[in-house]
């Protein structure tokens, strides 16, 4: 996996406690900084999806989830603590979770991302597909990169 020097190790979820760390980083990124309403961000696919955390030490700074489907990978949820922003943390999230796709089988990975963010995508290969998009009166763009 690809990481910046400054950026904290990234892993899969393990256990009940880093998985409810994450869900508790994405109720404060989401919820409470972006005013995102909690059944807009809770949309039951939680269980279904691999979740991979950045860590300092044993605290949670950083999350995003991967929902996967055959050959095409879902990857959405990136939240990071606001004391780690600008550190390379959304990026290596971003790089841990192409791996896994990789891993598991998908040839492209897409995702929805915030207007604001898009840079961190289009530095890691993600071209926008589409016109913007208002969800969760937050306004997105689709992007999409070929894995294989």
């Amino acid at each position: 996996m690809r990481r910046s020097v400054d950026a904290p190790p990234v892993r899969r979820a393990r256990g009940r406690e880093e998985h409810d760390a994450a869900l508790a980083l994405r109720r404060t990124v989401f919820c409470e900084e972006q005013g995102v309403a909690e059944e807009l961000e809770v949309d039951g696919r939680d269980d279904e999806a691999v979740h991979l955390v950045a860590l300092d030490g044993d605290r949670v700074v950083g999350t995003c989830r991967l929902l996967l489907d055959g050959a095409a990978a879902r990857f959405g949820r990136l939240a990071v603590a606001r004391a780690h922003r600008g550190r390379g943390t959304g990026g290596a999230l971003l790089a841990a979770a192409e791996d896994h796709a990789r891993t598991a089988g998908a040839k492209r990975m897409a995702l929805a991302a915030q207007v604001g963010a898009r840079g961190l995508y289009a530095r890691q290969g993600f071209g926008e597909c589409g016109e913007p998009f208002e969800e969760a009166g937050i306004e997105h763009v689709t992007m999409e990169k070929r894995l294989a």
